[in-house]
């Protein structure tokens, strides 16, 4: 009977041993295997593998997929105009280093999510201290992009690498809500009193420039024009000439009958004297006075018969 317990206990002692001798790695893991004394640590992949009973090997599984680490509480963060905002940032991290994260951890690699919360505030703290509240409102995107920078090389230096940082949450506290919206507005209104400023500068340029080339273009069209007149005026005094010289006789008929047609109007009263050279025209056709004496003697004749 002692035989019997003694080979059961010797059955348990040593399937015990063979089970701390085997373990398995899930593919969604990495194992290190650490062993006393100044060993360096191993690394195991996906699937079974052999060690040395503990105390002489112990295994650390590492989770290597994508991980989140969301903080459950909001942090303050000043901006550089001295505003406080409560921030819920959300850290997606990979353990790139499973072997230099058991190492600097000491083997306790539950204690990571502590220390990459202690590096995402220093690095968050960095960040919105460069901007002021309005900025930081809208440009969330490039404060996460500057902290996701400045958390890599001290993850790193735990075998961790940084992929992501976003925010669930970026508001200020409520007690400051009025203070901070009225500043936004006043920053807001200070800002479109600039562009309208600026708007009316440009729109003055604009006019003074279209003032300017309207005074350029009518100069140039006056300047043409008068070239024209002159060309007009030389061509007429031109065929004036030429016809003077054709017949002079007849051109100095049609300038007096030009005259008479300018200066006799309907409902005008003349007094003028008949003899002046300027109604010579009048007098006959070849302006001389023997029409005027024959249609007079005529008339005599007329008024005798």
């Amino acid at each position: 009977m002692n035989k019997i317990v003694a080979l059961v206990v010797a059955v348990v002692i040593v399937l015990f041993a063979a089970s701390s001798m085997v373990f398995v790695v899930d593919p969604r893991h990495m194992a290190v295997v650490s062993a006393r004394g100044d060993a360096a640590p191993t690394l195991a992949g996906p699937g079974l593998h052999v060690k040395l009973p503990p105390p002489l090997q112990t295994v650390t599984s590492v989770d290597t997929r994508i991980q989140s680490l969301d903080a459950p509480d909001e942090d303050r963060y000043a901006t550089s105009d001295k505003t406080d905002l409560l921030v819920n940032p959300v850290v997606k991290f990979r353990v790139s280093d499973p072997v230099k994260l058991v190492t600097e951890t000491k083997g306790d690699v539950q204690s990571l999510p502590d220390r990459l919360a202690l590096l995402t505030r220093g690095a968050l703290g960095d960040a919105f201290s460069k901007y002021t509240l309005t900025d930081a409102l809208a440009k969330q995107d490039a404060i996460a992009t500057q902290a996701r920078d400045g958390m890599q090389k001290g993850a790193a230096s735990l075998g961790v690498d940084v992929v992501d940082v976003q925010f669930t949450r970026l508001d200020f506290p409520a007690a400051m809500a009025d203070s901070v919206y009225k500043r936004m507005i006043a920053a807001r209104q200070q800002v479109a009193n600039q562009e309208r400023a600026d708007g009316a500068a440009e729109a003055d340029r604009i006019k003074a420039d279209a003032a300017q080339q309207q005074q350029a273009v009518l100069a140039d069209a006056y300047k043409q024009a008068q070239a024209t007149k002159g060309e007009g005026d030389g061509k007429a005094a031109s065929i004036a000439a030429e016809a003077y010289g054709s017949d002079p006789q007849f051109y100095q008929f049609y300038q007096s009958m030009q005259a008479y047609k300018n200066s006799f109007k309907p409902g005008d009263v003349m007094v003028v004297d008949s003899s002046n050279d300027f109604f010579r025209f009048m007098r006959g056709p070849d302006g001389g006075a023997a029409a005027v004496q024959s249609s007079s003697g005529a008339s005599t004749g007329a008024r005798k018969h």
